[in-house]
């Protein structure tokens, strides 16, 4: 028996909930589904999410609506970040944030559950957004290798977890770093950019070399170019697929040993979309 998990940045809740992001859920139903840049308050987020637990039941993947998990933290900079995710599994544990990160500006970018899947099996899953950055804005790109230091310690515990044959582990979420040539459209106009910086590639290649996490979807679509999840909303980057990779699910080796397949589920249009990400959805067999 097979679980699906996704990861989608929204772009803003509020705005994905206008263009049509309901009509996605019900049309999908992830058994965990991880959000970024969610950019709501909880007074607003709370009914939105609520409205998820309905398309789940729509779907026909739940009975009613309280047997969607919804977990979230909102950014304490307004208008900022924030991460959400609901599942319809068994939760068993919930973790905000990464220690030693006490910024504002830090917070809504980590949320950690230990969810059962239907073979008995306890997985941490973990919602990411990190920091966009820009290369010209010394400040923020601080912020940025901040966050990602940050990360390095949390990891090395979730693969020894794993590793003493306790929880396997996914990160799944917005990165902001496109790892590869293989990742961007333009690699060579994008050296000096931020997402495409050798000092932030470097992050993902310890991740993978050091932490032993497995690039989930780069291990099922081998070395082919693309496939992209994001499109800048300038020119006509989305309709000739000038894009870049910056959304993944980061899995530890055993638990990316199951991975069947993904979907990038890209809308046919530019006015389809919801969202300037498209959703990754993995399907594994745990």
């Amino acid at each position: 028996m097979t679980i699906t998990i996704a990861t989608s940045n929204l772009n803003g809740i509020r705005a994905a909930k206008r263009k049509g992001i309901d009509a996605w859920a019900r049309d999908n139903a992830p058994d965990v589904w991880c959000m970024q840049e969610v950019r709501a308050p909880q007074v607003e987020l709370d009914p939105i999410l609520d409205g998820f637990a309905r398309d789940y039941v729509d779907a026909g993947r739940l009975s009613d609506t309280s047997g969607l998990a919804r977990m979230n933290e909102v950014c304490r900079v307004k208008g900022r970040a924030g991460v959400g995710l609901v599942t319809d599994l068994e939760v068993t544990d919930r973790r905000f944030g990464l220690p030693g990160l006490t910024e504002d500006v830090d917070s809504g970018r980590w949320i950690e559950t230990d969810v059962v899947t239907p073979q008995g099996y306890t997985i941490t899953v973990a919602c990411v957004y990190v920091h966009a950055g820009m290369a010209e804005d010394e400040t923020k790109m601080a912020q940025k290798f901040r966050f990602l230091d940050a990360m390095g310690p949390r990891l090395e515990q979730l693969r020894d977890e794993a590793a003493r044959g306790g929880r396997q582990a996914v990160l799944c979420g917005d990165f902001n770093i496109a790892h590869t040539p293989l990742d961007i459209k333009n690699a060579k106009g994008n050296v000096k950019h931020a997402g495409f910086l050798p000092a932030e590639r470097a992050y993902v290649d310890r991740w993978i070399d050091d932490y032993e996490f497995v690039d989930v979807l780069r291990d099922l679509a081998g070395e082919m170019q693309g496939p992209y999840t994001w499109w800048s909303q300038r020119g006509r980057a989305f309709d000739n697929n000038v894009g870049w990779r910056i959304d993944y699910q980061f899995a530890t080796p055993e638990l990316a040993e199951t991975a069947r397949g993904f979907v990038i589920d890209k809308a046919p249009s530019y006015d389809a979309r919801w969202s300037d990400h498209a959703p990754l959805t993995v399907t594994y067999d745990v």
